[in-house]
């Protein structure tokens, strides 16, 4: 076997990766020097960062991509900046009580961060240990991560333009890439500045609550920390009760944008060119509003007849009806799009509204979108495989290719699609026995239901479960080899499983 992956490449322009994040680094500095906390942990993880960055570039003078680099290239950035992302949170927890102490949950932490799963291995103790700044990073990671941190690469790095649309296909969720301009790193740049665009508006929203009275604990700190947290369905929270710590008001401000960041992004593009109809006329668009909304009414009626006991829905009617129709668009609209925010401790309410809850993570967000999960699309195109495949049956004679809308699904795609999802549930299957089995061994009981909820949380980007893993819950109980199982499925999920897996393949390396 011949060796002809140029990893050097690879490995270089992971390097220059590393080197812009440690530019991130700045955002936390500040903070920590307004708050005069954790300065040293910051000076110290910026240099680390930015010497660590330097060192890999060396690797290489050449950077030029080929497929399989480009693949390398995807995989490894997202396993690297993971890594130095960790380093705040180990320097923080170095000496003290803190969980993030230890090197794995520090890791934990980091890749739940980029890969905007928004798991956590902190409790309530935690968060009050812990810096203004070093809650700040780990919101921002979030956010670098939501949109991607390849996509904003080509957007500012002339040198990957070549290569821009395989990097951004390798990395972006959904079976392709939607192309808007001609020039890959203009569409990228396109991308970014719409997030960046959402999440502002975001924020200046809720400031606007509470300026007006309406949200009086969501100051300007707060406001920046969820508007980094939201648009990229990532769900961590400087609040241990998250969303369930604001008023009302800013509930059912959350709840559109959570469902603004589970919508393709491109489709906003056609609005801003004029073209209001493709967006409305988007069969997968079209899809997930209809199972938004399905699900909220499913579990709106749930709730109303009583399916949360521990939920105070109020004395009057009115208030019964707000409060139960908030609690189900809240949570639909958090984890069918993987974001993982919450209003209430779902973990206790009955199994019927957990199973609604369920069923919404493994549907997932829209391709093109931040949110994590099999995608609204992919089960489209299996859905409508499916009753081709009965029809064709009944009528042999027939051709009858896939359509999403006016367009014909390539075979080709079909059959990615079908062994990407036939993947995802088989890796799903197997983590959750894993977990299950391992938790055991040092005499963790685990559900059935809080063992799947574990691995699909993970796999699927979405962060909380049911039981132990509730809203308010967390990972720290687990044993570290599940925890390295967990950031092993973060990692794959976020990267959507097979960029990841093929580097396993002896195909992949051979000549």
């Amino acid at each position: 076997m011949s060796v002809k992956v140029d990893w050097r490449a690879s490995v270089a322009l992971t390097g220059t990766a590393v080197k812009y994040l440690s530019f991130a680094m700045f955002v936390p500095l500040a903070v920590a020097v307004v708050y005069r906390e954790d300065v040293l942990v910051f000076l110290v993880s910026l240099s680390l960062a930015l010497g660590i960055g330097l060192l890999l570039e060396r690797a290489s003078s050449h950077t030029d991509l080929g497929p399989r680099e480009a693949l390398l290239f995807v995989t490894l950035v997202w396993g690297v900046v993971s890594l130095v992302g960790a380093v705040p949170y180990a320097l923080a927890g170095y000496g003290t009580a803190s969980t993030l102490s230890h090197p794995i949950n520090a890791l934990f932490e980091s890749v739940s961060g980029f890969t905007t799963t928004g798991a956590t291995v902190m409790g309530e103790i935690s968060f009050e240990q812990h810096s203004h700044a070093l809650l700040l990073w780990r919101q921002l990671t979030q956010w670098l991560g939501g949109m991607g941190i390849i996509v904003l690469m080509v957007a500012i790095l002339p040198e990957l333009a070549v290569n821009g649309a395989q990097l951004i296909d390798s990395e972006a969720p959904g079976p392709e890439l939607q192309k808007l301009t001609p020039r890959i790193a203009e569409t990228a740049r396109i991308l970014w500045l719409f997030y960046f665009a959402f999440t502002l508006l975001y924020v200046l929203l809720l400031l606007g609550l509470h300026y007006v009275g309406l949200a009086p604990n969501m100051d300007v700190y707060n406001a920046v920390a969820h508007g980094f947290t939201t648009l990229p369905t990532g769900g961590f929270s400087p609040q241990a009760d998250s969303i369930a710590a604001f008023s009302p008001a800013v509930q059912w401000v959350v709840i559109p944008f959570m469902l603004v960041a589970g919508t393709n992004f491109a489709l906003f593009y056609y609005v801003l060119q004029g073209e209001y109809r493709s967006f409305f006329r988007n069969r997968e668009f079209q899809a997930y509003i209809g199972a938004v909304a399905g699900l909220i009414v499913v579990l709106w009626g749930l709730l109303f007849t009583g399916a949360a006991p521990t939920l105070e829905l109020g004395g009057t009617t009115e208030g019964v009806l707000e409060n139960s129709l908030r609690q189900a668009a809240f949570q639909i609209g958090s984890l069918m799009n993987s974001t993982g925010y919450a209003t209430s401790d779902f973990a206790q309410w009955d199994t019927s509204a957990q199973i609604v809850l369920l069923f919404a993570m493994f549907i997932g967000g829209s391709a093109g979108s931040t949110g994590g999960g099999i995608k609204v699309v992919r089960w489209l195109v299996v859905l409508k495989t499916i009753r081709r495949e009965l029809f064709t049956t009944a009528h042999p004679d027939a051709v009858r290719p896939v359509r999403l809308g006016r367009y014909v699904v390539d075979e080709d795609v079909i059959q990615a699609i079908f062994a990407f999802t036939l993947l995802y549930l088989v890796l799903f299957a197997v983590a959750a026995v894993v977990i299950a089995l391992d938790a055991s061994r040092v005499g963790l009981e685990l559900s059935v239901l809080e063992a799947a909820s574990a691995s699909l949380a993970t796999i699927g980007n979405i962060g909380p479960g049911f039981g132990l893993l509730g809203p308010f819950g967390s990972y720290l109980a687990f044993p570290s080899t599940s925890k390295l199982l967990m950031i092993f499925l973060m990692w794959i999920g976020r990267l959507e499983i097979i960029p990841v897996m093929v580097l396993f393949t002896g195909a992949f390396w051979k000549r």
